[in-house]
């Protein structure tokens, strides 16, 4: 049996906050091992080696873990920010049986848009928009009650007796006659 690549492409899923890139195993290959690689300038930061004695999980970065099942090998990344950003590549070598294939898989780019970010910028505009909407209020109230003041201020000035904006002269009230 000659090792076989399989010809299913690898899986990206996001779930959770986390992306995972799950690529089907080679078959009839009894060693090989599964690379994940960032950037142009390939840094190596997530490897899986399988072979029939051991699994061997290799991780040079904190968000980055591996799994394997009898099927696949999963590559996880956690907790990413926008600085994680990047292409990243995945590569299989085949060690055994002979010959030696090296092979890069796929190369997909990620976008992290940074929660914190988001979260903050909506906040502010609300905050900011909630601050101008009260500023308004207050100073519609306080133009309100200076309005009515003034208002009120008038109108008891006209209810005076003999003021000049009534020009009839007080009139007293009828005599009774004394007996």
């Amino acid at each position: 049996d000659q090792p076989h690549l399989s010809d299913a492409q690898a899986m990206v899923e996001f779930e959770n906050g986390n992306f995972k890139f799950t690529f089907p195993n080679p078959k009839n290959v009894s060693e090989f091992s599964m690379t994940l690689f960032k950037g142009r300038e390939k840094k190596e930061i997530c490897a899986l080696h399988l072979s029939k004695e051991s699994v061997i999980p290799k991780s040079n970065v904190t968000y980055c873990q591996t799994q394997n099942s009898s099927s696949s090998t999963t590559f996880i990344l956690k907790n990413l920010e926008r600085k994680h950003n990047d292409f990243y590549t995945y590569c299989l070598e085949i060690f055994l049986p002979p010959p030696y294939i090296d092979c890069c898989l796929k190369e997909t780019y990620l976008y992290i848009q940074d929660k914190e970010d988001c979260f903050s910028l909506g906040l502010m505009s609300c905050i900011i928009i909630s601050l101008i909407i009260f500023a308004i209020s207050c100073v519609c109230c306080v133009a309100a009650c200076c309005l009515r003041n003034k208002n009120q201020k008038c109108e008891s000035n006209s209810h005076e007796y003999n003021s000049e904006y009534m020009p009839m002269a007080a009139v007293n009230a009828a005599k009774k006659p004394r007996i």
